[in-house]
C-alpha cells in the first residue's frame, strides 16, 4: 500500500507542475516546399466569447507567445511578422487556424497557438510540430527559338525547384505521330543551362519536344508540348530510274521519278534538266544548256529537241524544293540517231539496243565551242546546221566535270570522269571530295588532287557505311562548280550503289593506257637496236684488223688474241 501511494503522489506532482508551465501534447504536420500548410486552432466562441489569441514559434510559455508570428484581439490582426502569416479561417466563430504561404525548410519547428481565457492558469493551448521536405521541381515552361532545316533551339524559364537544387534538365524529342514511348531522350543538361539546340534532325518534318527539370527528389512532371516543324531543305537524294532513249537524230526523251520520299526534305516544285554536247575533236563537253519542269507525278519525262545528229550528249537531272537543288542523277551518255536511220515514221530507240544507240566516254579537254541555227519557211520542217562559231568570249573558270561509277569492290570505290568545257583556259587539275551520307560537306571530308590528265581514281581501304562523292575542276581563273554527286553505299558484305550506275572502263581510256606504255617501250627497244648493230659494227673491225677473234675470261677481263686488253668490265 505504501508503494502505490507513492506512485500517486508522484503522478499528482508532475500534474500539479504542469498545470503552470503549459504542458500540453505536440501536434506533427508535414507540408513540401512551396506549399502552403494551415496549422489549425481552435475554441468555442459561444461558451467563451471573443478573445484575443497569439501564435507563436517554439515551445508555449507561461504567457504569451515566444518569437511571436501574430497577434490579434479576436476581431482583427494588430501584429503579424510576415505576409506569409495568414488567419484565413472565421475567428468570429472560433476558427484561429495559421496559414503559412509557400513553406521553405526552414519554417519546419514548434508552433503554439495561445487563446488567452480570463483567469488562473485557464488560457487554451494548442502545441504543434511543423516538418517542411524538399518536393519534384515544378513543370517547366518551354518556348521555341530558332528553327531550321535540321536544328531546333527552344528555351525555357526556371521554375520553382521544389526545395532542392536543380540537378539536370532532361528533352524528350519524337516524331509528332509516334508515341512518346518511342522518343529519343537527351539528358544530363546542365542545371544552369536555360536553352538548349537539337541537331541531326529531318527537314520538312514535324517533331514534339518536351522538357523535364530533375533534383535530387526526383524528376518534375512534363512541361508543355512544343509541335516543331522544321524548315524545307534541298533534297538528299537523286532522282531514280533514270533512263534516256534516242527518238530521232535531233531528239532525246529522258525519264525518270522522284527522290525516295525520306531524301526528299520537302516538298518537290520542280526538275532542272541540264545536257551538254561532247565534242570529239577535241574531246571535251561543250557549255551546259538548262531546262526546268514543275513536278507534277510519280513518273516523269522530258523530251530535248534541237539536238545534233549522230552526237553523244551527257543529261543531269535535279529535284528542287522551295530551299534549292538537290544531287543529280545520271545516266550513262547517249548518242542521238544518225540522220541514215532515220525513216518517214519516227521510231523510239531504246538507249540499251547497241543497233541504234551509242554510249562512249571521254577523258581530255580542249576549248572547241559550237553553235546552234534552225531555219525553215512556213510549213516545212526547219533544219538544223551545225557549224564552228567565231563568236569569242571571256575566259572563266570550268565547268564541272561529270562523274562515273566504274566498280565497287572489297571496300574499294573505282570511278572516272569526263572533262566539262574549260572556260578558255586549260584545266590544272581536280578535286575530288567525299563524305558520310548524313554529313554536311561543310563539316569533315576527305579532299584528293589529281592532276589534268587524269580521268580514274580509286578509293582504297573505305570504313563500310554510304558516302557521296564529286568533283571540282580547276583552271587559271578558279574552280569550277560542283559535279554531280554519286551516293555509293559499301556493306559488310558485297555492295550496292544508290546514286550511279556501274560501267566499264571507257575505250579510250585503255588506248590512252597502251599510248603511255608504248611511248616508254618503243624508245628502249629502239636504244636496244642501235646498241646491238654499233656492237657489231665493232667487232667487225677487230675481227679483220687481228685476224682470229676467240675470246675468253681471265680475271673478269677479256681480251683478244693479237690486240691489247679490253677496260675491266
Amino acid at each position: 500500500m505504501s508503494i502505490l501511494g507513492s506512485r500517486n503522489l508522484l503522478i499528482c506532482c508532475c500534474l500539479l507542475l504542469c498545470l503552470p508551465l503549459g504542458c500540453v501534447a505536440a501536434l506533427n504536420i508535414g507540408a513540401t516546399v512551396g506549399s502552403d500548410v494551415t496549422l489549425p486552432c481552435t475554441y468555442d466562441v459561444q461558451y467563451y466569447g471573443t478573445l484575443s489569441f497569439c501564435w507563436g514559434r517554439g515551445d508555449i510559455p507561461n504567457s504569451g507567445c515566444a518569437n511571436e508570428v501574430i497577434q490579434s484581439d479576436g476581431t482583427s490582426v494588430i501584429s503579424r511578422l510576415s505576409e506569409r502569416y495568414l488567419l484565413m479561417g472565421d475567428i468570429h466563430v472560433g476558427d484561429l487556424s495559421l496559414t503559412i504561404r509557400q513553406v521553405q525548410e526552414d519554417d519546419s519547428g514548434s508552433y503554439g497557438c495561445r487563446v488567452a481565457v480570463p483567469g488562473w492558469f485557464n488560457d487554451h493551448k494548442h502545441q504543434m510540430i511543423l516538418t517542411v521536405v524538399p518536393t519534384y521541381p515544378k513543370p517547366l515552361r518551354v518556348q521555341i527559338g530558332e528553327v531550321r532545316e535540321r536544328a531546333i533551339t527552344v528555351y525555357w524559364t526556371p521554375a520553382f525547384d521544389g526545395g532542392s537544387p536543380i540537378t539536370s534538365f532532361r528533352i524528350d524529342l519524337k516524331n509528332e505521330m509516334a508515341p512518346w514511348d518511342a522518343a529519343v531522350t537527351t539528358s544530363d543538361i546542365k542545371p544552369e543551362l536555360t536553352e538548349a539546340t537539337l541537331v541531326d534532325l529531318h527537314p520538312a518534318q514535324a517533331y514534339n519536344l518536351r522538357v523535364f527539370a530533375i533534383n535530387k527528389v526526383g524528376m518534375s512532371e512534363a512541361s508543355n508540348v512544343l509541335t516543331i516543324p522544321t524548315k524545307e531543305a534541298a533534297p538528299d537524294g537523286p532522282p531514280l530510274d533514270m533512263q534516256m532513249e534516242a527518238l530521232t537524230p535531233h531528239s532525246i526523251k529522258v525519264s525518270w521519278k522522284p527522290p525516295r520520299p525520306d531524301l526528299r526534305n520537302g516538298v518537290l516544285r520542280s526538275y532542272s534538266i541540264s545536257y551538254r554536247e561532247y565534242d570529239p575533236v577535241s574531246r571535251q563537253f561543250k557549255r551546259w544548256q538548262h531546262q526546268d519542269m514543275m513536278a507534277t507525278r510519280e513518273q516523269e519525262s522530258l523530251t530535248l529537241t534541237n539536238l545534233r545528229p549522230s552526237t553523244m550528249y551527257g543529261v543531269l537531272v535535279q529535284a528542287r524544293t522551295n530551299a534549292g537543288v538537290g544531287p543529280s542523277a545520271t545516266e550513262p551518255l547517249c548518242y542521238t540517231l544518225d540522220e541514215a536511220h532515220t525513216t518517214s515514221s519516227t521510231e523510239a530507240i531504246q538507249t540499251t539496243s547497241t543497233a541504234a544507240t551509242k554510249r562512249q566516254h571521254s577523258t581530255t579537254a580542249s576549248t572547241a565551242v559550237h553553235t546552234t541555227s534552225t531555219a525553215g519557211t512556213m510549213g516545212t520542217p526547219a533544219a538544223t546546221v551545225w557549224g564552228q562559231s567565231t563568236t569569242g568570249f571571256a575566259l572563266a573558270p570550268p565547268e564541272p566535270p561529270v562523274v562515273q561509277l566504274w566498280e565497287v569492290r572489297n571496300y574499294m570505290v573505282e570511278l572516272f570522269w569526263y572533262a566539262g568545257f574549260d572556260g578558255g583556259s586549260p584545266i590544272t587539275g581536280y578535286d575530288m571530295e567525299y563524305k558520310a551520307l548524313n554529313a554536311s560537306w561543310d563539316s569533315i571530308k576527305m579532299v584528293l588532287d589529281f592532276s589534268p590528265s587524269q580521268t580514274t581514281a580509286m578509293i582504297m581501304d573505305i570504313f563500310p557505311s554510304t558516302y557521296n562523292i564529286r568533283m571540282f575542276a580547276r583552271n587559271s581563273l578558279g574552280r569550277s562548280d560542283a559535279s554531280n554527286v554519286l551516293t555509293v553505299t559499301i556493306g559488310e558484305t558485297g555492295h550496292r550503289d544508290t546514286g550511279a550506275t556501274a560501267s566499264t572502263l571507257p575505250p579510250y581510256t585503255q588506248t590512252t593506257e597502251f599510248v603511255k606504255v608504248s611511248a616508254i617501250v618503243v624508245p628502249l627497244i629502239l636504244l636496244v637496236l642501235i646498241a646491238a648493230i654499233v656492237t657489231t659494227w665493232q667487232l667487225w673491225r677487230v675481227k679483220h684488223n687481228s685476224g682470229t677473234f676467240t675470246p675468253w675470261l681471265t680475271n673478269v677481263r677479256l681480251r683478244f688474241r693479237g690486240s691489247e686488253s679490253l677496260q675491266e668490265l
